[in-house]
């Protein structure tokens, strides 16, 4: 429980809204050290001043790109629009072209047309969950085979694993993570589809 007072150090600055569920999803640090250079502004006091991270940003701090980079599209899908947003955010930064669908139906909606080298894709969502969805992307006739698909989950057991493997996906990111984390498995994957063309 948090006191009033003054905030001890290495404390989040925001305790409510996105900055709470954020550090349900990567953890007690949450992403924000990992978004803006040391002693920046946190994304936790940009947002609650209503001002967006993409452009609160110092361009002079990381190369800011919109997708010309030549790198691979990623489709992001989460039902939770703050996680989205924040995994968003960083990939882009590193100039990675992202689309994001909040459920199921609207993944599989955008699904070819995007045409994603790399889905993250959250399992527990309403409607179409993440399992329906991988198994129907894996079962695509055409980018089945040329897509990269990373559950992105809180659930940890070893049978929820086992269980994306069946259904085709190539990896598993345990909630909660921290997005250099998430950025490296993203490489690796797109590394591991570069080797096998």
């Amino acid at each position: 429980m948090l006191r009033e007072g003054r905030p001890r150090a290495g404390a989040p600055l925001a305790t409510s809204g996105p900055a709470r569920r954020s550090r349900h999803l990567f953890g007690a640090g949450g992403p924000y050290k990992s978004i803006l250079p040391k002693g920046g502004t946190r994304l936790a006091s940009l947002s609650k001043r209503g001002v967006s991270c993409s452009h609160a940003v110092d361009a002079g701090a990381y190369p800011v790109h919109t997708g010309d980079a030549g790198l691979p599209p990623i489709l992001v899908v989460d039902d939770n629009h703050d996680n989205a947003e924040i995994i968003r955010q960083y990939l882009e930064i590193r100039g990675y072209p992202i689309t994001v669908a909040h459920n199921g139906d609207e993944a599989l909606a955008v699904y070819e047309t995007v045409r994603p080298a790399v889905v993250l894709l959250d399992v527990m969502m309403p409607g179409r969950d993440g399992w329906e969805v991988c198994r129907i992307m894996k079962q695509h006739p055409t980018l089945g085979k040329n897509v990269r698909i990373i559950m992105v989950t809180a659930l940890d057991a070893w049978d929820d694993k086992r269980e994306a493997l069946q259904l085709g996906a190539d990896d598993y990111v345990e909630k909660p993570f921290d997005l250099p984390t998430l950025a490296k498995t993203v490489q690796r994957n797109l590394a591991q589809m570069r080797a096998a063309s």
